[in-house]
């Protein structure tokens, strides 16, 4: 479904993404994983249509999208959620999903109930009525993710969906995530820095450093190389291990 292709980015002098390769099939959730600061966000920021590649291509069913604009990008069929996560604090959650919803819907009844729908499902149609600004952190991340499943999109590109949360609620988002693509046959990558509850989750990754992939593969494969660990160690070797923990299991 998506194909990124020697894709490489520089901001005044320093390159962010260097040369990076990576294909996502149809139907899969793969993550995009590495430290703080290894470029990932970068990526989806290139993907999404927010900057322009330096170099390298990416294709979207067999579409190239490179030098998109992000409502065009959004228009072919990806939508995204924001690491920062910025909703309209003055709307009620219900009209923050009604905005994302009207890209392709007609009218506002119509987009009304793709909304309501979309809350009942990740468990906030309690909470449509209140203010956006209101709501806990594990709350406006699910709102982030109802946004973007508003626009209909055919791959989601998830960004640190777990950053904040504690370890029960980083399990309730990656299966979160999990039941997007099971029940609407959404493509998913993820973007997170946080390996253990990820690699219980993903069919593959791709693993970034300085702005290079460094591994991709199955989460058991990545979860062992030695490039890997080695870029974890100090930081979050904790993390590498948990990883391969539960990607043997």
């Amino acid at each position: 479904m998506l194909e990124v292709k020697n894709i490489s980015k520089s901001f005044r002098g320093l390159r962010a993404v260097r040369d990076a390769s990576f294909a996502v099939p149809d139907g899969d959730i793969n993550g995009l994983i590495g430290p703080n600061g290894a470029g990932k966000t970068t990526i989806f920021n290139i993907i999404a249509g927010v900057y322009a590649p330096d170099s390298g291509e990416i294709c979207f069913n067999g579409n190239p999208i490179h030098g998109l604009r992000p409502d065009q990008v959004c228009a072919a069929g990806i939508g995204r959620t924001f690491q920062i996560m910025k909703p309209f604090a003055g709307l009620s959650v219900l009209d923050n999903v009604i905005v994302g919803a009207l890209h392709r819907e007609r009218g506002v009844a119509s987009a009304r109930a793709r909304a309501v729908s979309i809350l009942e499902k990740l468990k906030l149609a309690s909470k449509r009525d209140l203010p956006a600004s209101s709501l806990t952190l594990p709350d406006r991340k699910r709102l982030e993710v109802a946004r973007a499943l508003a626009t209909q999109p055919k791959l989601l590109l998830a960004d640190e969906s777990l950053g904040g949360l504690d370890q029960a609620e980083m399990e309730q988002a990656a299966q979160m995530l999990a039941a997007i693509r099971r029940s609407r046959g959404i493509t998913i990558v993820w973007v997170e820095h946080i390996m253990g509850v990820l690699m219980r989750v993903v069919d593959r990754c791709v693993v970034l450093d300085h702005g290079e992939v460094i591994a991709r593969g199955k989460p058991a494969e990545v979860a062992r190389d030695p490039k890997v660990i080695e870029v974890y160690l100090g930081t979050d070797a904790p993390e590498v291990q948990a990883a391969a923990h539960a990607a043997r299991r």
